[in-house]
């Protein structure tokens, strides 16, 4: 294993460890955790409430991974980074709560809600080594009017990456999670609870 030389090399490694491992992990726990919910037949249990949840902690998880992919990290993306990552661990909470009093939540998918709660944790603390600058900034309130104002990227990252991001999203996020909700409310129609 090569040992990085320059500060360049590690802030470049760090850089491509967010964006081809960190970013990409997510999928993996996301599509497991939805099948986990089909296993345990979510339509019948806990239904579109949680199925909600799962929306709003997509929401949580979303706009701080689009903000980092598209403005320039400053103080204000931090913040709401953080910020989200706090409030999805809070969501989390109450997701399985209301989880395991309506349906069977087996230690392996406790165990992907582990990575899915500890990778928003794992994006920020990755940013926060890249823009350590921005960080003293935020905890310094910010230095001028511009630490505040959503920027785009001054080196935006290639067309082909966030294409292949936002498919990647849609493929085994958005899509297995409509999925998901779509058959939460036709269970609930034919109950008549809807």
């Amino acid at each position: 294993m090569r040992v990085p030389r320059k500060p360049l090399d590690v802030e470049d490694a760090n850089r491509r460890f967010l964006m081809y491992g960190v970013l990409p992990l997510w999928f993996v726990p996301a599509v497991a955790d939805w099948a986990m919910h089909r296993r345990t037949r979510i339509e019948e249990t806990s239904g579109t409430r949680e199925s909600a949840l799962h929306a709003l902690m997509m929401t949580e998880a979303g706009v701080p991974v689009a903000m980092g992919l598209l403005a320039r990290v400053n103080p204000l993306v931090l913040s709401v980074m953080g910020g989200a990552a706090v409030v999805h661990g809070a969501t989390a909470l109450w997701d399985v709560s209301m989880a395991t009093g309506k349906r069977e939540v087996r230690p392996v998918e406790q165990h992907i809600h582990s990575f899915l709660e500890v990778l928003p944790l794992s994006a920020l603390a990755f940013t926060s080594c890249l823009h350590w600058e921005q960080v003293r900034a935020t905890l310094r309130g910010g230095d001028t009017a511009e630490d505040w104002k959503l920027l785009p990227k001054e080196n935006p990252l290639p067309a082909r990456y966030l294409a292949a991001i936002g498919a990647a999203i849609g493929a085994f996020v958005a899509l297995p999670y409509a999925e998901e909700m779509t058959r939460c409310v036709k269970a609930a129609r034919a109950r008549g609870a809807i």
